[in-house]
């Protein structure tokens, strides 16, 4: 997760959520509920929070005077806004560069635009092609670099549906015991979760993240389009694969799913092969009759991290009571804000920092309403840390 070095100190990067232990994972999900919780308020068209949020302590501007680059070489809606807003939100500036913006890759070379970006800027917020410009990028930064979208990894894009299906955790069955001791986070039961598509980014981070969660992966995918080596690697490197199941059969992988995720078959960069992979994934459309004749459970829900492509997913599905994909959208915002906080701001995704600061906010908070403080997080952290390997830094 460190890579470079500034006056002695270890710059923390996130590059993949392969980088972070269970617990941060929790600590930053705890996060976002926290600024989501205590923020979305402060955000409402009417410019001022109703009478039953006038005690909730809007979280302090952390980023006040400092800029965040936001260094995109591919298109976005929901990353970009939810990067500019969050900046904004925490007293901060973003400084939008795009491709046409900047000499990045063209007549400057990576290791030298970040060394520049990162000698103005407070943290590069970088959403590229290839993954090994995110390598570069941190090898070089003096300042935090944060994965907003590259070939192989989509962090931001799994915490926030993390965090949506904590939020939504009384759909599901039964809270976990061990989760219900940590109200910094809505609890989650273990979740039979289904992936039907293509083996992109965002599985990607799914496999390296869900089982170490504590839920379990069901994934179809035709052979040529699964996970590349690199990536199932690290997948065996943390002990996620015996929690995996692989087939070629949507139906086989939807058996027993609480959750259903889709993702594009066609990622930027890969129209040539538009034809040869809706050939692929025939078969593959996400739609009531596909999760019935699979046995998906009753109740099932769906997630794509957008924009969506009918082929995917038919309307009855993504429009429908089982879709959680606007949520998640929404979620996109308050999980990068909570990154911006603790990696820019910070500098810090350690279980005890990310503690010390949810108790700080709390005692504030409490202090305003007259009430008893909240329990810590550090119960949940201390069991995760304890029952799944680390990461490799």
């Amino acid at each position: 997760m460190a890579t470079a070095a500034t006056a002695g100190v270890i710059v923390p990067h996130l590059k993949t959520l392969a980088d972070l232990s269970p617990a941060q994972i929790v600590g930053v999900l705890a996060r976002a509920h926290t600024l989501k919780k205590h923020g979305a308020a402060y955000l409402s068209p009417i410019g001022w929070p109703p009478r039953e949020f006038i005690n909730h302590r809007r979280p302090g501007p952390t980023l006040r005077n400092k800029s965040i680059a936001l260094l995109f070489s591919k298109r976005s809606t929901r990353t970009r806004l939810a990067a500019e807003t969050s900046a904004t939100f925490l007293g901060g500036n973003a400084i939008f560069l795009g491709q046409d913006d900047i000499q990045l890759g063209v007549n400057e070379s990576l290791r030298d635009s970040a060394r520049v970006i990162g000698g103005m800027c407070s943290g590069i917020f970088a959403r590229v092609d290839d993954h090994s410009e995110i390598e570069e990028l941190a090898k070089y930064s003096p300042v935090p670099v944060l994965n907003a979208l590259s070939s192989l990894w989509h962090p931001t894009q799994v915490l926030a549906d993390l965090l949506t299906l904590h939020e939504k955790h009384r759909l599901f069955e039964k809270p976990l015991e061990l989760a219900r001791e940590t109200p910094g986070i809505p609890p989650l039961s273990p979740l039979t979760v289904a992936y039907v598509g293509d083996s992109a980014n965002v599985l990607h981070d799914m496999l390296v993240t869900y089982p170490r969660m504590g839920h379990k992966l069901r994934i179809a995918s035709p052979d040529k389009y699964r996970a590349p080596s690199e990536v199932w690697d690290r997948v065996v490197q943390l002990g996620c694969d015996k929690d995996i199941v692989w087939t070629a059969d949507p139906k086989e992988a939807v058996h027993n799913a609480d959750v259903v995720v889709t993702d594009t078959w066609i990622s930027m960069g890969q129209e040539a092969e538009k034809e040869e992979r809706l050939q692929a994934f025939q078969g593959y459309q996400v739609t009531e009759a596909l999760c019935k004749e699979g046995g998906a459970k009753e109740n099932w829900k769906f997630l794509h991290c957008l924009p969506r492509k009918s082929h995917e997913v038919d309307d009855e599905v993504f429009y429908g009571p089982r879709s959680l994909v606007f949520d998640a959208a929404d979620n996109r915002m308050w999980t990068i804000m909570a990154l911006f906080d603790l990696l820019f701001a910070r500098w810090s995704l350690s279980p005890e920092r990310i503690t010390a600061i949810q108790q700080a906010h709390n005692a504030r908070t409490t202090t305003m309403q007259g009430k008893g403080p909240k329990s810590p997080l550090k119960p949940l952290m201390d069991k995760l840390a304890a029952n799944t390997p680390s990461p490799s830094e």
